[in-house]
């Protein structure tokens, strides 16, 4: 999820005064269970494009297989 202004996104939970902008990548375990979530935050508003987005979710697919889910 790429949100170029938080401020504007209901139900918004800043974990940092200066966000202004996230983007938000799921990771899965082999059986397809959301495990954890890459989250990147920006002071700067629509700091993220399309291109970012489609780039770190190929990385995170890339790695997901690599990652040992080790807590139950």
């Amino acid at each position: 999820m790429n949100v170029a202004r938080v401020h504007d996104f209901p139900g918004h939970i800043a974990c940092d005064a200066a966000s202004r902008s996230e983007l938000v990548i799921p990771l899965h375990d082999a059986g397809g269970s959301l495990r954890a979530v890459l989250d990147l935050d920006s002071p700067a508003e629509d700091r993220f494009s399309a291109a970012d987005q489609r780039e770190l979710e190929k990385l995170c697919r890339e790695l997901e297989p690599a990652v040992i889910w080790a807590l139950q």
